[in-house]
């Protein structure tokens, strides 16, 4: 079921935390994207204002570490929970991007 859990996100990057490290040398970057659009819902137009947790590993990860908040970006990656104890919680896992702007 590999197709079941993809997701992509176009939005502004208003936080990036400083790039840290695995204990094994992985970076990890975490981020927050802000998304605003109008989506179709049962027929009218629904105005969408979400901030969206997201991480991306490795060379995606140090490569976003280069940017700067403000930036236009659209992501492809998937959702996982945030933690073993916080299974409700969401976050976007960014396999590639790439810049708007």
């Amino acid at each position: 079921m590999p197709d079941r859990n993809k997701a992509v996100l176009g939005g502004t990057l208003i936080e990036l935390p400083a790039l840290r490290y695995t204990p094994a040398g992985i970076p990890v970057q975490h981020c927050v994207i802000s998304h605003e659009s109008s989506q179709q819902e049962n027929g009218k137009l629904r105005q969408v204002i979400v901030e969206v947790e997201a991480v991306a590993v490795g060379p995606t990860g140090q490569a976003i570490s280069r940017l700067t908040t403000g930036q236009q970006l659209k992501v492809r990656g998937f959702f996982a929970a945030a933690g073993q104890r916080q299974r409700r919680r969401l976050v976007l896992h960014i396999n590639e991007f790439e810049l708007l702007n």
